[in-house]
């Protein structure tokens, strides 16, 4: 396993994080704890969550993931091994989220945390990331921006000078984002030049084969600020695995049993993944390996993030960290992607 410094800092994490949002939903709390031992075995140093985990989120599940880990905590004793992040939610439809309202503010920000921190079983977090931007933007899925100048989000100023106080107390060691854009990005490097605030290390967006936004504007950012990507969805939810190819609808599949999601289904992104699966056989490897593979070897990623529901499953995506494409496969990927780019946002 390889490590990365975390942004600008000495914090050093590995080339894959362990994903965590299926357990509390997919996963038992015993099936947790074996991916957790299997990743920390493999040299997994890194663990990231939320508070909105699992998904999808329901009131009857919500951090229900978060009581896992803290609950691994409590039985190995291992917390100091661990760069462990989680994240705040921001506004959305969520009623069982502090009333349904939400916020980066200070009020939400506070209580966030502090109740993170008790289901985790732990005093601090080594990184703490904005799930979602507190304005209306275009994440998730869209790719054109519309202003809405009558918005009223929490401004960044705000919200930065809360996680600073937080970072003084000792409870947060390092902040993130998520789902950010690039402008948002650089609004909150700029702040935190000016006012002496904490600098965010990274930023956790999605990165796929079907999912290559990240390098029109963010790629630069991450190189040159030092806020490289937490690649989220590098499988798209296991459609670049080929295993829905063909219709087929494996029973435990997430796109088999949740309806709502949709993103990796269009008929663009089935066509671009057959391309994919195609390549990978033709140079004699597993479709899902590769497509990982490509992710962690960006030079702008930090961490590639990666998540299982078997344990068969997540042996196979750690095999991915020894895997090195060739410049030839990666010609090969990148014709594919003129001929059909980003057809999964």
């Amino acid at each position: 396993m390889h490590y990365r410094p975390l942004g600008r800092t000495a914090t050093t994490v590995s080339a894959l994080t362990l994903g965590t949002m299926t357990w509390g939903e997919q996963n038992t709390e015993s099936q947790a704890f074996e991916q957790i031992r299997l990743a920390k075995d493999a040299g997994i140093n890194t663990l990231d969550t939320a508070e909105m985990y699992p998904v999808p989120p329901s009131g009857q599940t919500y951090a229900s993931t978060e009581r896992i880990i803290g609950n691994y905590f409590k039985t190995f004793g291992d917390r100091a091994d661990w760069v462990l992040a989680s994240k705040v939610a921001g506004p959305g439809r969520m009623d069982h989220i502090r009333d349904g309202n939400p916020r980066l503010d200070r009020k939400n920000i506070v209580a966030a945390l502090d109740a993170s921190l008790e289901r985790l079983n732990t005093d601090y977090l080594d990184l703490y990331q904005l799930h979602w931007p507190d304005r209306k933007a275009n994440f998730f899925g869209p790719l054109g921006y519309t202003h809405h100048p009558d918005d009223e989000s929490t401004p960044i100023e705000d919200t930065l000078e809360v996680l600073d106080e937080l970072v003084k107390a000792g409870k947060i060691r390092h902040i993130g984002l998520s789902n950010e854009t690039p402008w948002g990005t650089m609004r909150f490097l700029q702040l935190a030049e000016a006012r002496g605030w904490p600098r965010v290390v990274s930023i956790q967006n999605p990165y796929n084969l079907l999912n290559r936004t990240f390098e029109v504007g963010l790629a630069e950012v991450a190189l040159r600020e030092g806020v490289g990507l937490l690649a989220y969805s590098p499988l798209a939810f296991g459609v670049l695995a080929g295993k829905y190819l063909g219709g087929a609808r494996p029973a435990k599949g997430r796109l088999t049993l949740y309806e709502r999601f949709q993103r990796y289904n269009k008929p663009q992104a089935t066509h671009a993944t057959e391309a994919y699966v195609k390549l990978a056989h033709e140079h004699g490897l597993d479709p899902a390996q590769m497509a990982l593979a490509f992710v962690t070897q960006q030079p702008f990623v930090t961490s590639n993030i990666i998540g299982a529901t078997t344990l068969e499953q997540l042996k196979s995506n750690l095999e991915s960290a020894s895997l090195t494409l060739s410049e030839e496969l990666l010609a090969q990927i990148e014709a594919i992607h003129t001929a059909q780019p980003n057809p999964a946002p």
